[in-house]
């Protein structure tokens, strides 16, 4: 599947800001079964710089320097991405969650997607043992490894209720799970903690995914977000495969990779500082479409 990605966000500031630096994780990093091209970064006003930054995780980053006083701030990314999808079910001969556990413990490689770097907690999926206890045997050392993740993702899909406003980007892993409640970022989050707490590598990606109007509605331009799902290492001939606890699925061809991280901390699409008042508003407009379908052209805030 070929697709056509925009995303537009508009920052509002009540005073005049100046000095601002953000990080930008818009431009979609390599990844495996997709192809991008023809990415495309504006903002308004110009800023003086734009430099891509290193990062020690699988994701392409961009620097932005803004130095005149500024009310607002417009940015949009656009780029094609040609995606095939894991399409990685669960296999007769794949390992168990303790061949995984131990494969992970004894790889040696340091490489921004090396085992090793996410399997212990980050700033915001720290190791709870509410999670561990809710998890029980389902992720038990003889389970295949892929059969068993996706039953996590399954089950994370049946009991957690989809609830867009209920949680934001700074609530605690711990009180989505308490109230069973939240998006997408909150249960990408209790299934990373899950999976590391049975010694899996698990990593938060930042992504899109492409949405499907009712039957007989048209595609509503614009009411796609960011979605966020799991990857984990099935070990070293399975590799990494997606889940996507929102859904309840292995990820495919609907999924649009864009950074991996420890989590949401790692790959949030902006972040950064200025100087100035603390009063803004922030908007965000996300469309993700078939290359057969145009977009539209931008219109002015």
């Amino acid at each position: 599947m070929i697709y056509r990605v925009r995303h537009r966000t508009l920052l509002r500031y009540q005073t005049p800001v100046r000095l601002a630096r953000f990080n930008l994780r818009l431009k979609p990093a390599p990844w495996r079964g997709q192809w991008t091209s023809d990415h495309v970064l504006e903002v308004d006003p110009a800023p003086v710089l734009i430099e891509p930054r290193p990062s020690g995780w699988p994701m392409q980053v961009a620097r932005l320097v803004i130095e005149r006083p500024i009310r607002q701030l417009s940015i949009e990314s656009r780029f094609r991405a040609r995606v095939e999808g894991d399409a990685m079910g669960p296999q007769p001969d794949d390992p168990t969650v303790g061949t995984v556990a131990c494969a992970a413990l004894a790889d040696r490689d340091m490489a921004s997607t090396a085992p090793a770097h996410y399997l212990f907690s980050g700033s915001r999926t720290p190791m709870l043992a509410a999670i561990g206890q809710w998890v029980g045997g389902d992720l038990a050392v003889d389970r295949p490894v892929v059969a068993a993740a996706l039953a996590m993702a399954e089950r994370i899909r049946a009991e957690f209720a989809y609830q867009p406003g209920v949680t934001d980007a700074g609530t605690p892993v711990g009180d989505a799970f308490a109230a069973r409640h939240g998006v997408c970022q909150d249960f990408a989050h209790v299934m990373v903690v899950a999976l590391r707490l049975a010694g899996l590598p698990a990593a938060y990606v930042s992504g899109y995914l492409r949405t499907l109007p009712p039957p007989g509605m048209p595609r509503l331009v614009g009411a796609d977000a960011m979605h966020a799902w799991v990857m984990l290492w099935c070990g070293p001939a399975r590799g990494w495969i997606g889940f996507d606890p929102t859904n309840g699925c292995i990820t495919g061809d609907g999924h649009v990779f864009v950074a991996m991280g420890r989590d949401y901390a790692d790959v949030a699409p902006m972040d950064g500082l200025f100087v100035g008042a603390a009063g803004q508003s922030l908007s965000v407009m996300v469309d993700v479409a078939p290359e057969e379908e145009a977009l539209p052209v931008s219109q002015p805030a």
